[in-house]
């Protein structure tokens, strides 16, 4: 089985507590959802170096495409959350951050360059495109920073979180025997000095690559931690997982949604 693949530890800190409301948003007022958006929008942008930001027409063009993937996934939105969409597109290679309701349109918040799997080279595989959740049943970890035989972090710097979304069905990159093999798909940084300068091409073994920055983002307003945050109450070593500086989104979620829009129109 192929893998981007190494762990550390770091206590709950309380979501912020917001009006409750209807069961669609997440027991949240549409007053408090909005507050949150304009939060979180405003963090990225200071937060995330390099931060992408869309105009009325890319963003629908996003909200499009990862609204076609999340039907042929056959995925229900049940409730106001964030999810992570990756544009596997060659010429695209970005991710965002989008607030998906319901019963409501839906927003995106922002973005940055990744990278993901890339054709043509043996070992690697194309990101696999769908809705991946992020949930308890597999535990996340911390990159050690340490080099592999080629000087790189391929995981990025001590402390950087590593998403997990299990073993996952790719097309291999190459010309082999069998067209599919069974990857780990990750999401997680990638080392500051050679390779995160490298991002918005790719350059993965199937993986995505993402920012240190945004890396942090996700990691500290627990963007992707909707199960996580539940299970830390009761389990320590979701807690050690957790940042105890962070600051959890009510509105987290736990869905990775992959598109393709060279194969998708908006």
């Amino acid at each position: 089985m192929a893998s981007c693949s190494q762990n550390a530890t770091l206590q709950p800190a309380p979501p912020t507590p917001l009006a409750r409301t209807s069961a669609s948003n997440g027991g949240i007022s549409k007053a408090d959802i909005a507050n949150e958006v304009g939060r979180l929008r405003a963090a990225l942008q200071r937060e995330v170096r390099q931060h992408i930001t869309d105009d009325t027409d890319s963003g629908q063009a996003w909200v499009n495409r990862v609204k076609v993937t999340i039907v042929a996934a056959g995925f229900r939105i049940e409730r106001t959350q964030l999810l992570i969409a990756v544009d596997r597109n060659p010429r695209v290679q970005e991710l965002r951050i989008v607030l998906v309701r319901p019963d409501e349109p839906w927003e995106v918040i922002g973005g940055s360059k990744v990278s993901t799997g890339q054709a043509g080279r043996r070992g690697y595989f194309l990101t696999p495109v769908g809705v991946f959740l992020h949930t308890a049943d597999i535990l996340d970890y911390r990159a050690l920073g340490t080099f592999n035989e080629n000087h790189i972090r391929g995981l990025g710097l001590k402390g950087m979180r590593v998403w997990d979304f299990g073993r996952q069905m790719a097309e291999k990159g190459w010309n082999a025997d069998e067209e599919t093999g069974e990857i780990r798909l990750l999401m997680h940084a990638t080392d500051p000095d050679y390779l995160e300068q490298r991002l918005g091409r790719p350059a993965s073994k199937g993986c995505i690559r993402i920012p240190a920055t945004m890396n942090r983002f996700l990691d500290i307003h627990g963007v992707l931690d909707a199960d996580y945050e539940r299970a830390a109450l009761d389990e320590p070593r979701y807690a050690a997982i957790l940042l105890p500086e962070r600051r959890p989104t009510p509105l987290a979620g736990d869905a990775l949604v992959i598109v393709d829009s060279s194969n998708v129109q908006p």
